[in-house]
């Protein structure tokens, strides 16, 4: 704990002298009642010696005393508070494959949906951006807390040959490193990755691009989408369309997660979404920082002193 005017501590040297002034004025007390009469006749003039809770009073006024000077002196203490800036990067597959309709309408249709409704559940002060990729990776929305534009970037998104997974992790963890505070700290930061989780191109492996993240502290949260009755139809010559089988492959996705310390989903609800932001929101939401307490203090002093108040007035029928 830290004090904006330590010098009004000084005035907690009153408390120790109003200690000793009570403990010499019971003992004068003593002194004078032995003046006027014998003191082994004292059992006989009165039924018991005065209670402990005449000092009760006394004690919380004290206690108050304490916390009123306290309370002037202005005190912070560090404490955990939720984070006002974060940084989430949607990474969405825009590859060939997410065309296939094994998942209504489609893979791509899904993974926007479900980014449409992470988009709504996360706080409206964190910045979000979203990349795309395909053959390679785009910024398709750079961060910003502007979820209008978020949406339209999402919406945008079409497929296409190739899937550079890796590029696009290390992409996004470019734009995570750019993200500056207002006190000039970058703020946490965490990509959320869509995709059925094939990685075909690109010049960055998923396994290195897992590595940057971890060494950056940015987790990755992998969703896959698709079923493994997956196909898409790929135009030939002459007019001719080739039917591919497209199955997911859940193993990258798996190991980027459990490398940067994220977690891995496959199709989830509503609900598992929730969990996505539940456990991202544990990751990102809360930093150390000092507060000023004085209103406890003062609070807290005020209470004492209603209190001691209360108990002299039903012990003893007078005020403290």
């Amino acid at each position: 704990m830290s004090f904006q005017w330590p010098l009004a501590l000084v005035g907690l040297v009153v408390v120790p002298v109003l200690v000793a002034a009570y403990v010499w004025r019971e003992r004068r007390r003593a002194e004078f009642a032995a003046r006027f009469t014998t003191p082994a006749l004292l059992p006989n003039l009165v039924d018991a010696a005065p209670s402990w809770r005449r000092h009760v009073p006394l004690a919380v006024l004290l206690v108050a005393l304490t916390a009123m000077v306290v309370g002037v002196a202005r005190p912070h203490a560090t404490v955990s508070v939720k984070r006002e800036q974060a940084t989430v990067i949607l990474a969405v597959d825009t590859s060939l494959s997410m065309g296939a309709q094994d998942v209504r309408p489609s893979r791509l249709g899904a993974a926007r949906s479900k980014a449409l409704a992470f988009l709504d559940q996360i706080p409206s002060k964190y910045r979000v951006a979203v990349v795309g990729f395909s053959g390679r990776a785009y910024v398709a929305l750079p961060p910003t807390d502007d979820r209008t534009l978020a949406r339209t970037a999402l919406h945008s998104l079409h497929t296409a040959e190739g899937t550079s997974l890796g590029d696009a992790i290390a992409l996004a963890i470019q734009l995570a490193r750019r993200q500056r505070a207002a006190n000039g700290t970058t703020p946490p930061s965490a990509i959320v990755v869509i995709s059925d989780g094939a990685n075909l191109s690109g010049r960055t492996t998923p396994g290195t691009a897992a590595l940057r993240a971890r060494s950056s502290h940015i987790p990755v949260y992998a969703i896959l989408v698709g079923t493994q009755d997956g196909v898409i139809n790929v135009p030939l010559a002459n007019g001719f369309q080739e039917q591919l089988r497209v199955p997911p492959s859940p193993e990258t996705l798996h190991t980027l997660a459990q490398v940067t310390g994220g977690r891995f989903f496959t199709a989830p609800s509503s609900a598992r979404l929730r969990e996505v932001y539940e456990h991202l929101g544990s990751r990102l939401g809360t930093r150390r920082e000092s507060r000023e307490i004085t209103d406890l203090f003062a609070g807290g002093s005020a209470a004492l002193l209603l209190a001691g108040g209360a108990l002299s007035a039903l012990w003893f029928r007078r005020m403290p």
